[in-house]
């Protein structure tokens, strides 16, 4: 991906240092929005209207829960913002939506538990100051949540910089293959804590994890009914198809969901599809799922293995562009869905086997698909204290850095970061700066709740 890949080290070090005078380090610690560039509430609204209608309002319900929710669902109005921010020009594989909450365990094919970026719904090439802006700003605004003090969420912003600047660093020492195999395990999150407190949580953190399964799956979303598990209706954030048909045509829907099973077979390593025809789907469902992906069409399908003791529940998302597409160069894949799933490859160390891909002709849609659990876990914001919090931006940061390092230049990145905090101390000024832009495009949206303008349900959860 960098075109000085196969430069020196010398030149790739000499290279992120010579940066540092076109692009001041000191000069990503600057924020000030320009006026009237655009409407931040209506930049947001313009995403809902390709969304299932019926669910936007629980997609602004659940912003208006706090700032930061309604950061977690705004990537598209940062995205704008950051493209009025000074960047480096040393892209790499950019996650588009870094934030804390985007992080978390899952299974690894070898039935390890493993800690890593997990959404890349926004993938694309991109600079990679965005990312870590993002990854910044979201500790400021979840220590500020949980009510922290002004040093202490200085403190923590910091730390996630300081592991993001000290892993590259690290990497850009390391062989190229030893960087493509690096990855966090349960048992390194372990370590890292500081504390029996924090310890214990992570200890149950990761059991908890482990519970999280097709067959608990199974019993959360599924029914036995009439000899047969079906999905369970929790309506407006479970419906099965069966009721669906005030919205579609539930036969034509479930006829297009058979053949993007179909479509999404053929993008699968062979081994996996051989997996996949042992087991048999036997219902579908739409599934309200995050903050920022409410109203897109999220399908769920419930398939049967040997018996009926045997499920496995997928995952068909749509995906549509990146939001960082309106200021990058456009994805070199023109299926959305595979967008997202090779990005995903590129920036994960280990990634679901089920992932893969389908554009509809029908619909003109693209889906990219995944297993619906496997071992997930994610660290719980309205509990975690400030000691938590900063073992967390240090485990965030080492993994965004590998991340980067994986199809970036982190000989590059490293030289232009520097040994000192300059970079670090700018990003916080930037963290701190937008946290308070985000507070209020925040009040501004709650405000256009209240009188009326925009309806919101309540947060279901």
């Amino acid at each position: 991906m960098p075109s000085n890949a196969h430069l020196s080290v010398q030149e790739r070090s000499d290279f992120g240092k010579s940066l540092r005078k076109q692009i001041p380090r000191s000069s990503h610690g600057e924020w000030n929005r320009k006026p009237d560039l655009f409407d931040p509430i209506q930049l947001l609204e313009e995403q809902n209207k390709a969304r299932l209608p019926w669910l936007v309002p629980v997609r602004r319900g659940r912003m208006k829960a706090s700032p930061f929710a309604f950061y977690r669902g705004s990537a598209r109005l940062m995205a704008a913002d950051l493209s009025q921010t000074p960047n480096t020009g040393m892209l790499v594989q950019a996650c588009g939506d870094a934030h804390l909450a985007n992080f978390g365990l899952f299974a690894s094919p070898e039935r390890n538990l493993v800690f890593d970026l997990n959404d890349f719904d926004e993938t694309l090439e991109g600079p990679w100051e965005w990312d870590l802006k993002r990854l910044a700003v979201s500790f400021t605004i979840a220590a500020r949540h949980i009510q922290l003090d002004r040093k202490q969420c200085l403190k923590v912003t910091a730390q996630v910089l300081q592991s993001y600047r000290e892993s590259m660093h690290e990497f850009a020492e390391w062989r190229t293959t030893d960087i493509w195999y690096a990855q966090l395990s349960a048992k390194d999150c372990m370590a890292a804590a500081s504390t029996a407190r924090t310890q214990k949580r992570v200890e149950k953190l990761t059991a908890k994890s482990l519970t999280k399964d097709s067959r608990q799956a199974l019993d959360k979303l599924a029914e036995y009914v009439d000899g047969q598990y079906r999905i369970r209706s929790e309506p407006p954030l479970l419906l099965p198809l069966r009721e669906l048909n005030e919205w579609l045509d539930i036969t034509l829907q479930e006829d297009l969901i058979k053949k993007s099973y179909q479509q999404y077979l053929n993008t699968v390593s062979t081994d996996c599809r051989v997996l996949l025809k042992k087991f048999q789907p036997v219902d579908f469902g739409l599934k309200v799922v995050g903050v920022g992906s409410v109203g897109t069409r999220c399908w769920i399908l419930l398939l049967e293995g040997r018996d009926q003791s045997d499920p496995l529940f997928l995952q068909m998302k749509e995906a549509t562009h990146s939001v960082l597409a309106e200021y990058l160069q456009p994805s070199q894949y023109e299926n959305a869905g595979r967008r997202v799933v090779e990005g995903q490859r590129l920036m994960q160390t280990t990634n679901d086997i089920f992932l893969g891909w389908n554009h509809t002709d029908e619909t003109g849609r693209d889906y990219y698909w995944r297993q619906l659990r496997d071992w997930k876990g994610s660290v719980d914001i309205e509990t975690i204290d400030a000691n938590g919090l900063n073992i967390y931006a240090h485990l965030c940061g080492w993994t965004l850095a590998r991340a980067h390092a994986r199809s970036g230049d982190p000989v590059a990145i490293a030289a232009y970061l520097g040994s000192s905090d300059r970079f670090g101390q700018a990003v916080v000024n930037f963290a701190e700066a937008y946290a308070d832009q985000n507070e209020r495009d925040y009040q501004a949206f709650v405000s256009e709740i209240q009188n009326g303008h925009l309806d919101a349900a309540e947060d279901l959860r």
